[in-house]
């Protein structure tokens, strides 16, 4: 397999991984990435500015627009690419709880 990427990585930042949960940072330049991936875990979301997410699924691709800290909750199987599909960087806390 490849190791060219058509977009830049997002940058993840473990803030706290103990027993009960893992607590990542994640910053995206625009066009940045993270990369296909599926959830092991239930996990909520706290944007930490406007985030306009670009979410590429299986089932296609769909443009969601979230406000700074409007929080949301999502259970363990979401399989997804997220992309900053806006102009400017965005980012985001993720809880995973265990």
């Amino acid at each position: 397999m490849s190791q060219f990427r058509a977009r830049p990585p997002a940058v993840p930042t473990v803030l706290l991984d103990d027993a009960v949960v893992r607590v990542t940072r994640w910053d995206f330049e625009p066009g940045a990435d993270t990369g296909h991936h599926v959830h092991g875990l239930g996990y909520v979301v706290v944007p930490m500015t406007d985030c306009d997410f670009l979410i590429e699924e299986e089932t296609g691709e769909r443009r969601v627009h979230t406000r700074t800290g409007a929080v949301y909750r999502r259970e363990a199987g979401v399989a997804h690419n997220v992309v900053n599909g806006g102009d400017k960087p965005m980012s985001f806390i993720e809880i995973e709880y265990k």
